[in-house]
């Protein structure tokens, strides 16, 4: 586990190839991806998943929202658009159900989706895939995700794109603990 964590590296969707995940090992990956903290039970996240022609037919909603919001764009915008979620042979979109709660705080119902974005990336690492965690724009706007099926409460923690990596990948600088760590001193 340890080696795993210190070699798990994001790669560009653009860069993930096939094969995707079998149906068993996407069902293995949201299993892994769901065993999180979660104070209270709430379980305050879900997934959408894209695959095969979904994920053609979520890049024409992006690209059908983007050419509104943008008359200007030309066909090769439209194009990029349009292969956001294609480029990778999965996609799961975490969805954050953060919602008032008596007890518990929605800032900690965020935080558990956002563990269950990273848990999907080590999970599929652990298996021999490559991921990236993504929003982007359309992750934040609100006629994709309303057409994505998200309730007006309900928001995106991330695209986790999915694939194999024809790798390697050079390792990005990290921060060195002297710049981030303090010891607390009373």
């Amino acid at each position: 586990m340890i080696d795993l964590l210190r070699k798990r590296r994001s790669a560009p969707p653009a860069l993930l190839r096939g094969p995707g995940p079998t149906p068993p090992e996407r069902d293995l990956l949201l299993t892994l991806a769901s065993r999180v903290p979660d104070h209270g039970k709430l379980v305050p996240f879900r997934f959408i998943v894209f695959e095969g022609e979904a994920r053609e037919k979520a890049g024409a909603i992006i690209a059908e929202v983007f050419a509104a919001a943008h008359p200007e764009a030309g066909g090769a915008d439209l194009e990029k658009e349009r292969a956001r979620l294609a480029l990778a042979p999965l996609v799961i979109g975490v969805v954050s159900r953060a919602a008032p709660h008596h007890k518990i705080p929605e800032w900690e119902q965020i935080l558990c989706a956002g563990a269950v974005c990273f848990n999907l990336e080590v999970a599929a690492h652990a298996l021999g895939f490559a991921s990236t965690w993504l929003t982007e724009w359309y992750g934040y706007d609100r006629t994709v995700l309303k057409r994505f099926g998200l309730a007006e409460h309900e928001k995106i923690a991330g695209f986790i794109h999915i694939g194999r990596d024809p790798g390697p990948r050079e390792d990005r600088v990290r921060p060195q603990l002297s710049e981030i760590v303090t010891d607390f001193r009373a």
